[in-house]
């Protein structure tokens, strides 16, 4: 058993049931912004994630009806306005640093999203794996609306791939908000349910992945990932090795025995 199976975070709520770990951005006061700490903590969360092999999928919300109002004002926003440049760099490496960790680990992460969801908020959504919202929430790439470019934490690169290129534009440009119908049909919500719902409904979805051949779905992540920067032929040949990997894993056979036996597979990730 890895050690964040009995983890006890310090700057966000950590829970395991099962297969699924759950993390909860917890200060509903400020509608959950990040600080430097909670920052580094999530880094080096997602970056342990690479060595718990019984967590097999993640659940990312916040609590009390928002998800996240990205880096806090006083916390980070007017330090940063008095650091010098190797100080400046070290944070923005260390905040990009955690979507790394994010697509990096092998476990589907499931961004569970409600009322505000903006700044860094929104880029810990677009780093999610699938996104879970509601037609209340609210997403905003708003760096332009504090004077910064919109190239934070890998929007220039990940939500054109996303929502498209002259979508990701509007949303980097203006720094507007995009409520939630509108995330759905750009594509960058997954899903849409109630304000009720959409925590449970993420849970769900994260034990329906967590209870399936979670092996290849750690490879279908790395490949979604590393496809980005290949050719349409060096993808096809990436993925035949990928796929010859996983067909000599004990899932695959159990999926044809489950089948030749006309009943349900048990997998068991290995």
């Amino acid at each position: 058993m890895g050690r964040l199976m009995n983890h006890r975070a310090e700057h966000f709520r950590w829970q395991v049931e099962g297969k699924v770990a759950q993390i909860t951005l917890d200060r509903p006061d400020k509608k959950n912004p990040l600080t430097f700490e909670s920052y580094a903590e999530l880094r080096d969360t997602f970056e342990s994630l690479r060595f718990e092999p019984d967590i097999k999928a993640v659940v990312l919300t916040g609590s009390d009806g928002n998800f996240c109002a990205g880096g806090d004002v006083f916390e980070i926003i007017e330090p940063l306005t008095k650091m010098d440049m190797p100080d400046l760099l070290q944070f923005t490496q260390m905040t990009g640093s955690v979507v790394k960790a994010m697509r990096a680990c092998p476990q589907p992460i499931i961004a569970a999203i409600d009322g505000i969801c903006v700044g860094a908020g929104a880029c810990l959504a677009m780093g999610s794996d699938l996104r879970y919202g509601t037609p209340e929430s609210k997403v905003a790439f708003l760096f332009v609306r504090v004077g910064l470019a919109g190239c934070d934490m890998g929007a220039c690169a990940m939500l054109p791939r996303i929502i498209g290129h002259g979508r990701a534009a509007d949303l980097l440009y203006s720094g507007r908000v995009m409520k939630g119908d509108e995330a759905e049909r750009w594509g960058f919500y997954n899903r849409l349910c109630e304000a009720a719902a959409v925590v449970s409904e993420g849970q769900a979805m994260a034990r329906t992945l967590a209870d399936g051949p979670t092996f290849a779905h750690g490879i279908t992540k790395r490949m979604l990932h590393e496809e980005w920067d290949m050719s349409i032929n060096e993808a096809i040949e990436a993925e035949a090795r990928a796929q010859a990997v996983c067909m000599t894993t004990k899932d695959f056979k159990r999926a044809f025995d489950a089948f030749a036996n006309k009943r349900e597979p048990q997998f068991e990730g290995d």
